[in-house]
């Protein structure tokens, strides 16, 4: 049986080709025999309460000059389609909140959404992982400068950082000396009106932050290493990381088993869950990334694995 997915997502037109994890989960869905549609966030609205957008029939290809070709828009009832990619990237703001709204519409309308829409409004990427404590280092979420300062006082050696943040952006190092720590929690906090994260620092991040893909609960047995280049904290690629894919160890298996069932709880059939050293620092549900850096070392066929997921979902509820 042929199925019908549709994607909301960044300009495809401006995507880098050889990285992007979506175009990559296209590619997988559109060999899998899902007939693909696009949708930007401008093109999703609500018509008398029924999701509707103006989508546009989509191919991809292998091929890093002409990686994509779209048809004319159309309008789309979101509900009539089998199922629904979410792959917008951070800012988490407004526009994506609404954006989930409209989702949940056609959710109701008996489309799967990937990653369920409730869920991506509910589970912040950073506090979520707290909600693992065995899994975790000691962590603070405050905009009370006395905690803040209490916390980096206990610890000592500590990262700072925002609580909607991506690719590293405003993740702040502060030493045993305490320099600028002042200036740093004023910046972030907004002299105490937002919330920030207090993160024990974990030397193991020279060894690198490990990106954990996990489809419906099982993870994908590889992971890539985001290695800091020299004088960095950050593993983050978007801050000059280096990718080294690697087999998981039996910590990581032991963190997916402890999250895992919340994930499938909560309809989030698609995440990336970071590791630095022992502990879970955060647990990725907007736009998880990598695929296609574990895939070239390891021949995994990350987006096929999920297209074979979702299209066992649909069988059961179809």
């Amino acid at each position: 049986m042929n199925y019908s997915l549709g994607v909301v997502m960044d300009p495809i037109a401006q995507i880098n080709v050889k990285k992007d994890t979506t175009l990559a989960l296209l590619q997988a869905a559109q060999d899998s025999g899902f007939q693909l549609f696009y949708f930007e966030q401008t093109d999703l609205y609500l018509d008398n309460g029924r999701a509707t957008g103006s989508g546009r029939p989509l191919r991809v290809f292998d091929d890093t000059e002409r990686w994509f070709a779209l048809d004319e828009p159309r309008e789309v009832l979101l509900g009539e389609l089998d199922t629904f990619l979410m792959r917008v990237d951070p800012p988490f703001d407004n526009e994506y909140i609404y954006s989930t709204y409209i989702l949940e519409a056609a959710e109701r309308e008996g489309t799967l959404v990937v990653n369920k829409p409730q869920s991506l409004r509910d589970c912040n990427e950073k506090i979520f992982a707290t909600s693992f404590p065995q899994c975790s280092p000691p962590v603070l979420v405050s905009r009370d400068m006395p905690k803040l300062r209490m916390f980096h006082q206990t610890h000592r050696d500590v990262i700072f950082k925002p609580l909607d943040g991506m690719g590293g952006a405003g993740v702040f190092h502060c030493k045993p000396d305490g320099a600028n720590l002042g200036a740093i929690l004023e910046m972030l906090t907004g002299h105490g009106r937002r919330q920030i994260m207090a993160q024990r620092y974990i030397p193991e991040i020279k060894d690198g932050d490990k990106r954990i893909l996990v489809i419906d609960g099982q993870a994908v047995p590889y992971c890539l290493a985001r290695i800091p280049v020299g004088g960095e904290t950050r593993g983050n690629l978007a801050a000059g990381g280096r990718g080294e894919a690697r087999p998981l160890n039996d910590r990581d298996r032991w963190i997916v088993e402890q999250v895992a069932p919340t994930l499938k709880e909560r309809g989030l059939l698609f995440v990336g869950l970071d590791v630095i050293g022992d502990y879970l620092t955060e647990i990725n549900v907007t736009s998880p990334t990598c695929v296609r850096e574990i895939d070239a070392a390891y021949d995994t066929k990350i987006g096929m694995r999920l297209m074979h997921a979702i299209t066992l979902r649909l069988a059961q509820t179809g």
